[in-house]
């Protein structure tokens, strides 16, 4: 199977890029909605994700590389909400903002752009290399 591409969202006051980078590896859970949830399940390793900060900031900040896949939400009492590891790949050279990205004609139908509380988002290669570009502008 081809490596997807994801964007994950975090608050930074409550886990943000620095935080993971300490870590080296996070557990990304907590994830309470049904097709953000269905999104960590379709996620296999070696699939890169965009690091976004939520709330304060509103930007992509880092990569981030899926570690493992497949687990089981160790928040979840009731073990039915969907869990990854995930790892820092690199923190980019220029954050792309909320804004940049609602502007761009290009990101127009990103998933994250047409359900905005989505915290877990696919993003397709030809949107993954757009935001690349975007943050070495």
């Amino acid at each position: 199977m081809a490596k997807r591409y994801w964007l994950m969202k975090s608050e930074p006051d409550a886990y943000g890029w620095k935080d993971l980078v300490a870590e080296g590896e996070g557990t990304w859970d907590g994830v309470r909605n049904h097709r953000a949830a269905n999104n960590l399940r379709a996620m296999q390793v070696g699939d890169e994700a965009f690091f976004y900060h939520s709330n304060i900031g509103k930007e992509i900040v880092g990569i981030i590389t899926i570690s493992q896949s497949g687990l089981v939400d160790p928040s979840d009492p009731e073990g039915k909400w969907a869990a990854v590891k995930v790892k820092p790949v690199r923190k980019l050279a220029r954050p792309v903002t909320l804004a940049q990205l609602k502007a761009d004609p290009k990101l127009a139908d990103m998933e994250v752009i047409k359900l905005s509380r989505l915290s877990v988002a696919e993003v397709l290669p030809s949107e993954w290399e757009h935001i690349l570009s975007l943050s070495r502008d």
